[in-house]
């Protein structure tokens, strides 16, 4: 009998748009071209924290695909489906305000590319975003999560991460995201994102409401306020990370990536992880939040949206132990 062979390492998908970020100079007139788009980043996020990461996306095989393959490569990011020809990856302009915070316009086609099975060993799904928003790929990626939960093997994740020009009227855009929230295990979303869509309603109210959608854990950041956990078992509320912002670009982002590694490093990703997901207790939220924030922080102190990799997180995590 041959002996069983080596288990696939716990990786997390992650499933939705890349671009390209045009970011304005001061003059706005030049441009730097930045590999971008919301799952892109939560992917590369990822990979830079050691996690076992893959990403299904679109791309075209023109020059701006090229920076993004490259860009992916660098961190170890497995693309599951390949360039398109004759497709032009997608655009989006970036310009930030006198405090760093960025403004989009985009030209995005999006659908969801052929692909194979997900990976072996993949323990958790995440989306968000443009994918989650812009057809015809937003109804292509709520199937794919509602068979991912019908099977039960993954941990899935979703951030709206909402974009104004694109997200349609709010009633419509709440409808969707609650639809999404539904399907999930764990949702993070900025008090931005909450006001698009709830306008002044409490955070704390509609943290409750998609808990009693289904999710376990819901996390809303807000930016220099810190953020708030709930999770079915306990809720906490936590001071943002020191920073010294340079630009906003990224950072809910590196935030998501951190989350997620954290999530993982608590054991409380994959199918047999849900009870413990339940389950978390204060100091563990605590423990999970303050560590994503981190990132964050790491992320709006420097150009672009560049999150740390483990080495950076873990300085910063000393670093801040010392202040």
């Amino acid at each position: 009998m041959n002996a069983p062979g080596p288990m696939p390492p716990r990786r997390i998908v992650v499933v939705g748009e890349s671009l390209v970020d045009l970011v304005a100079g001061p003059d706005r007139r030049t441009y730097v071209a930045h590999p971008g788009g919301s799952p892109l980043n939560v992917a590369y996020g990822l990979a830079r924290l050691g996690r076992p990461t893959s990403l299904l996306t679109r791309l075209g095989d023109d020059a701006f695909g090229t920076l993004v393959r490259d860009h992916l490569d660098r961190a170890g990011v497995d693309l599951l489906a390949p360039p398109e020809p004759g497709l032009a990856t997608s655009l989006a302009t970036v310009t930030l305000d006198p405090q760093g915070s960025a403004s989009y316009d985009f030209r995005i086609d999006w659908d969801l590319p052929a692909r194979a099975p997900l990976p072996p060993g993949t323990v958790a799904v995440h989306t968000g975003s443009i994918a989650a928003a812009l057809e015809p790929g937003a109804s292509a990626v709520r199937a794919l999560l509602e068979a991912e939960r019908d099977r039960g093997r993954a941990t899935v994740s979703f951030d709206p991460n909402c974009r104004p020009a694109l997200m349609g009227d709010p009633r419509t855009a709440r409808a969707r995201t609650e639809q999404l929230v539904a399907l999930s295990d764990v949702v993070k979303a900025s008090d931005e994102d909450l006001r698009r869509l709830y306008g002044e309603r409490p955070v704390e109210d509609v943290a409750a409401a998609w808990l009693d959608l289904g999710a376990s854990l819901v996390v809303v950041t807000r930016g220099g306020h810190g953020s708030y956990a709930a999770g079915r078992a306990a809720t906490v509320t936590r001071p943002a990370a020191p920073a010294d912002v340079v630009d906003t670009v990224g950072a809910g982002d590196s935030f998501m990536s951190a989350l997620l590694d954290s999530l993982a490093r608590e054991q409380c990703l994959g199918k047999d992880r849900r009870p413990a997901l339940a389950a978390l207790s204060a100091d563990a939220l605590t423990r999970i939040v303050d560590r994503a924030a981190r990132a964050a922080a790491v992320t709006v102190g420097r150009a672009g949206a560049m999150p740390p990799d483990l080495a950076e997180l873990d300085a910063h995590a000393l670093a801040s132990q010392g202040a």
